[in-house]
């Protein structure tokens, strides 16, 4: 089925807007004196009709529910997104894009979600935003089966996902991941638009590109429409224009419409250059390509009255758009009590009430993996928690994070006996990086809490998106099990070392190590109410589940640490740990106490939660006089000197791992109770010589 372009006619004041819209690119960059602006000067076009004529947006309600998303991937054309939240009314003025890129503007060098009104995602780090995409158009999908999942019509729920990339995303492998696994999602409500314009910094994008982009999208199960420059080299406005309709007829693929442009133009010399990709064009250059757009040389940041008036009537557009959403959502809520109750709780940010009273205890009968522990909360949670779902890296056997009955996030005609498009198991193939980023995307959406595993060593490939979710403050859940040497006989390739402390370094995120079952209930309790970027990291051995009769309560949990065992007096030293070494510094302890050395045990699950609380708590926990500290972590002793100190000392691996298993590599690294000690007397004495 073909569209027919059924918009209003294309008027002078649209060309003259577009016209504006190049030169406010050239000269926001000119200005500040770097940038990106040739890529905003090809795309004002395409911008531009997207945001009057195709986006399902209201300027005045920045956050409606029923609005399409708009993610620009090619970050850095910055100008393209920023110049049409100007156009259309979002807060953005003359005044901001004269300011780009300077401090404390609207216009930061790359979009930053939360900072300004009108951006989806922070885009720049390149394939992060077709990813995103992807997790958005899944997130709809899924939130559509909480909502109207009965609705075999329109529904309130139903919106697209509107994404502009660059060569740069899809050379990305972020990109390629996240394309793939729509492609088997059979994402329909997925539309993304490829500037190909076959520059990037080093110049002909061929010298490392040049594969059939066409060809590998439609291998993916993609819809493609490929849309080439007109003669002169500028966008095919009108063939675009029907790609688009085309694209929303599309409703059982995604749609990629490959479009052919050059970049910078018309700059009379600077076009399809390299040189106009990243910097400034200079002022002859932009005084020549004012001249052939048609407009004054000697007018900057020019915005006439008459395009301003034009291109904000997109407002009362919107205002129409989400005026006639509220009748169906209106009808849609009155027919549906529940779920309205449900979606106004997701909306507040809201908890259920008395959902702790349902979490697991674990008895200190046997011993029990972390992740195994994980695994049963996880479908605790699933049972309160509609909007809870997620899923792994092909590893959900390994780290329980598959919710029972859940059934498998995937379209009908995929065949699969447990395929459900409003399954709560996602099935991400092995790919990591694309993993992160889809949950950065879903969490984006804004309704739905999502979680996703693989193993620590493992985080490594999607570090990317990790610190993206930190950088946003998304409140995705990573599961990463297989923490330590513990693993076992899977070797050095598989056993983290340096990863727990260079998780501990990105701003933002929290990292747990729970030490047993009941410290794993208490993190996930905390993940829940706190709603911030977390890597909960699980053993795949057996651990003991302490006796909490007679140690102290797994509610330290929250506090990040904790005493959990204690002597009479005043300690001679403190052993912390964490995870599966806690169990370790207890034994420990017995020694120490046998050898008349007063010893205290602190569980450590997260560094990041004590570092909130306040002094008076941390100075409770690690009293400043008792400087014979031990930590005992079996990564790495990167980070624990601010904690043990001048005097303290590290039980940790500062080496690769080995082939054997958990016992025996254990022992042959030193993590044993004599090594311990030892190390707890090497503090006392640096004490006593200090």
């Amino acid at each position: 089925m073909t569209a027919k372009n059924t918009k209003a006619p294309w008027s002078h004041l649209d060309d003259k807007a577009v016209k504006v819209a190049r030169a406010l690119a050239m000269d926001a960059v000119q200005k500040v004196g770097n940038g990106h602006p040739g890529t905003a000067m090809t795309l004002a076009p395409v911008a531009y009709t997207l945001f009057q004529r195709f986006l399902k947006h209201d300027p005045s309600n920045p956050n409606w529910l029923g609005r399409d998303r708009f993610i620009l991937s090619c970050g850095h054309s910055s100008l393209t997104l920023y110049i049409q939240l100007l156009f259309s009314g979002y807060g953005v003025e003359l005044e901001d894009l004269k300011n780009f890129r300077t401090w404390g503007s609207l216009t930061p060098g790359h979009p930053e979600y939360g900072h300004t009104a009108g951006v989806e995602t922070t885009t720049g780090p390149l394939g992060q935003g077709v990813a995103n995409g992807v997790g958005m158009a899944m997130a709809a999908r899924y939130e559509r089966g909480l909502f109207d999942p009965d609705n075999n019509g329109d529904s309130p729920f139903d919106h697209n996902i509107w994404v502009i990339c660059s060569d740069g995303d899809l050379e990305e492998g972020v990109s390629a991941e996240a394309s793939s696994l729509a492609g088997v999602q059979q994402l329909g409500n997925l539309k993304v638009i490829y500037d190909d314009n076959r520059i990037s910094i080093e110049g002909d994008t061929h010298l490392a590109f040049n594969e059939d982009v066409a060809m590998r999208y439609k291998s993916y199960g993609w819809n493609v429409i490929e849309v080439a420059a007109k003669s002169d080299g500028d966008v095919d406005r009108d063939a675009l224009e029907i790609a688009m309709e085309n694209a929303i007829i599309e409703k059982n693929k995604p749609t990629l419409i490959r479009l052919q442009t050059v970049i910078a133009w018309p700059a009379p010399t600077l076009k399809n250059t390299a040189k106009s990709h990243g910097s400034a064009l200079g002022a002859e250059e932009v005084a020549a390509t004012k001249k052939v757009l048609g407009l004054d040389p000697e007018i900057n940041f020019y915005f006439p009255d008459d395009v301003e008036k034009h291109v904000r009537s997109v407002k009362t557009r919107g205002a129409e758009l989400s005026g006639e959403w509220q009748k169906d959502f209106d009808l849609w809520r009155k027919n549906n009590k529940d779920r309205a109750a449900l979606l106004q709780r997701l909306q507040l940010k809201e908890l259920p009430e008395s959902w702790e009273s349902s979490l697991p205890n674990f008895s200190s009968d046997k011993e029990i993996a972390t992740r195994k522990a994980s695994g049963d909360t996880i479908q605790i949670l699933a049972n309160t928690f509609p909007e809870f779902w997620g899923g792994s890296a092909d590893l959900a056997e390994s780290n329980n994070t598959t919710i029972e009955g859940g059934g498998s996030f995937l379209p009908l005609s995929s065949g699969f006996k447990n395929a459900n498009p409003y399954g709560r198991v996602i099935h991400y193939g092995i790919r990591e990086h694309a993993m992160g980023a889809i949950m950065n995307g879903i969490a984006l959406h804004g309704l739905t809490k999502t979680f996703g595993g693989t193993f620590l060593v493992f985080s490594d490939y999607m570090r990317g998106a990790v610190r993206l979710s930190a950088l946003m403050k998304l409140p995705v859940t990573y599961v990463w099990s297989h923490d330590s040497i513990g693993l076992g006989e899977d070797g050095p390739t598989h056993q983290p070392v340096e990863h727990i402390a260079s998780l501990r370094a990105i701003p933002g995120l929290t990292v747990v190590r729970p030490a047993d079952a009941n410290e794993v209930v208490h993190a996930w309790k905390e993940i829940i109410i706190r709603k911030k970027p977390t890597g909960i990291l699980l053993s795949r051995q057996n651990l003991p589940v302490f006796d909490r009769s007679k140690l102290a309560p797994a509610s330290g949990v929250g506090k990040g640490a904790y005493v959990l065992s204690d002597c009479e007096n005043t300690p001679d030293v403190i052993l912390i740990a964490t995870g599966s070494e806690v169990a370790l510094a207890l034994e420990s302890q017995k020694s120490l106490t046998q050898q008349g050395i007063a010893t205290r045990v602190v569980s450590a699950p997260s560094l990041e939660w004590f570092a909130e609380q306040p002094s008076s708590y941390r100075d409770l926990v690690l009293p400043p006089k008792v400087r014979a500290r031990v930590s005992i972590e079996a990564g790495i002793a990167l980070g624990w000197r601010e904690l043990i100190g001048d005097c303290g000392e590290s039980v940790s691996l500062d080496h690769f791992g080995a082939s054997a298993s958990a016992g025996t590599l254990f022992k042959e690294f030193g993590f044993t109770t004599a090594a311990v000690v030892d190390a707890a007397h090497r503090a006392l004495k640096s004490v006593k010589n200090s």
